[in-house]
């Protein structure tokens, strides 16, 4: 039985915490772009080497909601850095059948030590 989006993007999250980069590289389709405030639309390669390596800044990630609208699921979740950091963070994945064709980051607010943190 296949598994819902909403089950496949939960599945990448871990992934990408537990730095399983082999569940990831079977997900990207070969034309995937990764966009955040950070990168502009970046391929499957571009992500491997500019995303994929920051899996190790995050203490943890906890996905909060998950919203499918057909092809599209829109995911928050809350991060904690290594360096006691917290944010929550929005994204958007768009599939192409079971693929992931893309990712859309959107940063939120961040804290340390109950303080709020301006982004830079």
């Amino acid at each position: 039985m296949s598994k819902s989006k909403s089950e496949l993007v939960r599945g990448y999250f871990a992934a990408f915490q537990a730095g399983d980069r082999a569940v990831m590289e079977a997900a990207l389709a070969n034309d995937f772009t990764f966009t955040s405030p950070y990168d502009d639309a970046i391929g499957r390669a571009a992500y491997f080497v500019r995303c994929w390596p920051n899996g190790k800044l995050f203490r943890s990630i906890t996905v909060e909601r998950v919203c499918e609208d057909g092809d599209a699921v829109f995911v928050l979740y809350r991060g904690e850095t290594s360096d006691g950091k917290s944010f929550r963070n929005t994204e958007l994945h768009r599939f192409l059948g079971d693929q992931l064709h893309s990712v859309e980051v959107y940063f939120g607010a961040a804290w340390k030590d109950g303080v709020f943190i301006p982004q830079q």
